[in-house]
């Protein structure tokens, strides 16, 4: 196992008119910490978003001598090995977590460190990637900030957090089962981003050329109790700052198992498990980076370009 580098940063208590505290991130690192014994049996989202985020490394026409992985329990360090024109891009990796023991999977140097507060110098990495980790911080926007800070200019980051229609199957069956217990329904299962405008977010932390797409991954289960199985082992439990403290019932947990598969079984009896990855990133500001020429100053007209007839305001097309 790497050994892990320990970076303290001094929790900072939010402001009255700061983002709202909506997850309890020590009980996050102690999950994440509780998952790491048997991670890599279940990191299959993990190592598809290693992928990805190293397929877009590849994409791009030069190299980078330091890069800073956030998250991802060494996942994207385990995919270099097998990716040599990536690694052939990247100088010197460190691989990051909120959890220690998580950051101890990596096969690089590694430092257990927070990416709500983080404690890298102003301008001191070449390239920034983030492993399905930044869904879990109370402030996304602030986060990404801080990223855009530790990039040297012109470094190049590139993320990926779970969207909103992750686990929607999970979340309809719930409630069913808590209406048909006439219960109140309790958020057991983590708000996830929605499918807002992640490139608009990426452009307000300060990046250039922001980019954002959406992956969505099904995942198929022999019923819900697997499946919460899997969540658990990922990591990826509710860590809401206003869950509920009363555990659910087993009768809760077997009607959400009997709602699932009622409503979406397949044929073969198995259940889907959506799961949306939103890819997102973005370059550090430089003075030599492409920009948009100001408004009037086109040299030739749209219609020749796309090779159509120019029409009039007041005309109608077609007539």
């Amino acid at each position: 196992m790497t050994r892990v580098t320990l970076i303290a940063s001094k929790p900072q208590p939010p402001a009255d008119d700061g983002p709202p505290q909506l997850f309890d991130r020590p009980l996050l690192r102690q999950r994440k910490d509780r998952a790491a014994r048997e991670f890599r049996d279940y990191d299959f989202l993990y190592a598809r978003v290693a992928d990805d985020l190293l397929d877009r490394v590849e994409s791009i026409s030069r190299d980078f001598d330091t890069c800073l992985v956030i998250g991802g329990g060494g996942a994207v360090g385990r995919a270099l090995k097998d990716r040599p024109q990536a690694r052939a891009k990247i100088g010197k990796v460190i691989e990051a977590d909120l959890s220690p023991k998580m950051a101890g999977l990596s096969e690089h140097p590694a430092v257990a460190l927070d990416e709500e507060i983080l404690p890298v110098r102003e301008g001191s990495v070449d390239l920034v990637l983030s492993c399905l980790s930044l869904h879990w911080t109370n402030d996304l926007v602030g986060a990404l900030i801080q990223i855009n800070y530790a990039l040297k200019p012109d470094g190049f980051f590139a993320g990926s957090v779970l969207g909103g229609s992750t686990l929607s199957e999970l979340r309809a069956s719930m409630s069913k089962a808590e209406e048909a217990a006439d219960r109140e329904p309790e958020r057991r299962v983590s708000p996830f981003a929605d499918t807002i405008d992640m490139a608009g977010l990426v452009s307000r932390a300060g990046f250039t050329m922001p980019v954002s797409d959406i992956d969505r991954v099904t995942a198929r289960y022999g019923n819900s109790f697997v499946l919460m199985r899997d969540l658990r082992k990922m990591g990826e439990t509710s860590v809401l700052t206003d869950r509920s403290r009363t555990p659910g019932t087993k009768s809760l947990f077997v009607t959400t198992a009997q709602a699932y598969s009622a409503d979406y079984a397949h044929e073969d009896g198995k259940i889907p498990a959506t799961f949306e990855i939103i890819n997102f990133g973005g370059w550090a500001p430089h003075p030599d980076q492409p920009k948009p020429k100001r408004p009037g100053s086109a040299t030739r007209r749209l219609a020749d370009a796309l090779g159509v007839e120019e029409q009039d305001a007041g005309d109608k097309a077609g007539r």
